[in-house]
């Protein structure tokens, strides 16, 4: 039998891609958010490539608080993007 990936689609490109391609943030049921390396965080999920473009997309567009439905402040951003930098 073959085994089904899960597949999860980019905030940024819109591309679906195996789950383990790519990078989840999540939001906590204390309502922070952060981007989680492990996959393993409690909370509602969103998942972006590994690239700052896709990041970058995401965060224009406000894809991130569609999906997480609140604001999310410039320094939330700029944190998550530092973790980006230094995941790659």
């Amino acid at each position: 039998m073959v085994k089904k990936i899960p597949m999860r689609m980019c905030l940024g490109c819109g591309e679906m891609k195996p789950k383990k391609e790519l990078i989840r943030a999540v939001k906590s049921p204390e309502g922070e958010i952060s981007i989680d390396l492990t996959g393993k965080k409690a909370g509602r999920g969103a998942y972006i490539c590994k690239s700052l473009e896709c990041f970058a997309l995401a965060r224009k567009s406000r894809k991130f608080e569609r999906t997480f439905s609140c604001r999310i402040s410039d320094e939330i951003y700029d944190e998550m993007e530092k973790e980006l930098r230094e995941s790659e």
